[in-house]
Order: structure tokens, then C-alpha cells, then sequence
């Protein structure tokens, strides 16, 4: 039965992603920092509540898993926030650092005291970055700062592990439907002198498909990317095909 530790996962794109492992029969253990989301988890989930930026509460997390399971075989570093609404001029250091610290550190983190538990068998890693990794997004500075570092650390990761059996990919989803992407409308549309149906419109207008993507479309990749025996350093946007990343509408 495969082992998937899923971070941020009990809540959004990330409890999605739990639900889809446990119906392929895997067993599923994630972390989040919202202690009440975690004691409330479906049956069938486990979980800890623990901060990916806290090293070592992550260490503990990681011995507990080694000691419980015996190791594991896939790791969807998942755990992210979508910091300060603001122009680069305008935001404070204090938040940008914040930012980045849950984003990336938490990646880097994660990464590193999972690594061990994985390689004597192998398998796979897989890092939710952003379409903002991929373009930049005004008025999100540390948030793409942090994407586009995800997908640098997740390169240099498939390199580094590679020889261990150890596949690692990224999945930039697009605007996701849910509380989380409404948060962000309604920021920006503060932000911009804009009405929030107009932010959303223009999101929606920016892709080929003209649509958000659901929480559902990135745990499928998730449970792909798990899965490919040969499939390692990529990037796969599941956006709907961005095609303007910053719609003026």
C-alpha cells in the first residue's frame, strides 16, 4: 500500500488531494497549522498539526512517519500562503518575508527531512508551485517570488535524488475556484480600484479555456505525477492554458 504525506492538506487543494490518494487505497497522512481542520479530517486521513517552516517540528513529523510507516513513497509539498495584496513599493519587509518563509522555506524544509525517509525505495515528490511561477503577478511579488523558487528547488531536487529512484515534479495551477482564490479577487480587486466580479471575469478571460480550474483538476495531476515511472523535472501548468497572466478587463 503506497505512503503519501500530503502538507497543508486539510484544507482546499491539499484535502482534495488526500481524498484522491486514499480512493486509489493509499495511505494518506497530512499536515496543516489549522488544528481544528486536522481534528475534523474524513475517516481514513491522519494528520499532525505542525508548520512547514517550523524545522523541528518538521524533523519530529518525519521520524514519527519513519517509526509509523516504515518510510514513504510519495510527497506532495503542498503547504503555501498567498501573502501580502500589494505593489512591490508599497509592501512591507516584514510580510515578504512571512511569505516566503511558509512558501519556500516550508518547501525546502519539507524536502529535506523527507528526502531520507524515501530514498531506499524511491518514489515521488510533488510540489504545488503556481502559474505565478511561471509569469510574475503584480501586486504578488512574494507569492511569485516564492513559486517561482519552488520550481528551482524542485529541479535541483530531481537532479540531487535522481539516482535514489526519486521523481520530482511541479504542478502551477492556474486560478483555483474555492474561498481561497475569492480571498485573493477580493484583495485585488481593493488593490486595483476594480469591483471583484471584474477581477474574476478577467481571470477567467485570461485563459484559452475560459474558465477557472478546480481543486479536483490539480489532485488528478497530483495522483499522475505519483504514478509516471519515467516522468521527473517537469513543470505542468493545469490552468486552463494561461494565455494573458494579468487580464485588464
Amino acid at each position: 500500500m503506497s505512503r503519501v504525506l500530503i502538507t497543508a492538506g486539510a484544507n482546499g487543494i491539499g484535502l482534495v488531494m488526500a481524498q484522491a490518494f486514499a480512493a486509489t487505497g493509499a495511505q494518506v497522512w497530512v499536515t496543516d497549522v489549522d488544528a481544528a481542520a486536522v481534528a475534523s479530517l474524513p475517516a481514513g486521513l491522519r494528520g499532525t498539526c505542525v508548520s512547514v517552516a517550523d524545522e523541528a517540528g518538521m524533523a519530529a513529523l518525519m521520524a514519527q512517519v519513519q517509526t509509523e510507516w516504515g518510510g514513504l513513497d510519495t510527497l506532495c509539498v503542498n503547504a503555501g500562503i498567498k501573502g501580502p495584496t500589494s505593489a512591490i513599493v508599497d509592501t512591507d519587509l516584514g510580510e515578504w518575508r512571512e511569505c516566503l518563509a511558509v512558501c519556500l522555506d516550508g518547501a525546502f524544509l519539507t524536502v529535506k527531512h523527507a528526502a531520507p525517509l524515501m530514498k531506499v525505495k524511491g518514489g515521488a515528490m510533488v510540489f504545488t508551485s503556481s502559474t505565478a511561477g511561471l509569469f510574475g503577478f503584480p501586486f504578488r511579488s512574494p507569492y511569485a517570488a516564492a513559486k517561482w523558487g519552488i520550481i528551482g528547488l524542485m529541479k535541483t531536487a530531481a537532479m540531487e535524488l535522481g539516482e535514489f529512484g526519486i521523481r520530482c515534479n511541479a504542478i502551477c495551477p492556474g486560478s483555483v475556484e474555492g474561498p481561497r482564490i475569492d480571498r485573493v479577487f477580493e484583495a485585488e480587486a481593493k488593490a486595483k480600484g476594480m469591483t471583484r466580479e471584474a477581477v474574476a471575469a478577467g481571470y477567467a478571460a485570461g485563459t484559452a479555456l475560459g474558465c477557472l480550474v478546480t481543486a479536483q483538476d490539480v489532485a488528478d495531476m497530483a495522483v499522475f505525477l505519483a504514478s509516471a515511472p519515467r516522468v521527473s523535472g517537469q513543470v505542468i501548468a493545469v490552468d486552463g492554458f494561461t494565455i494573458n497572466p494579468d487580464p485588464k478587463v
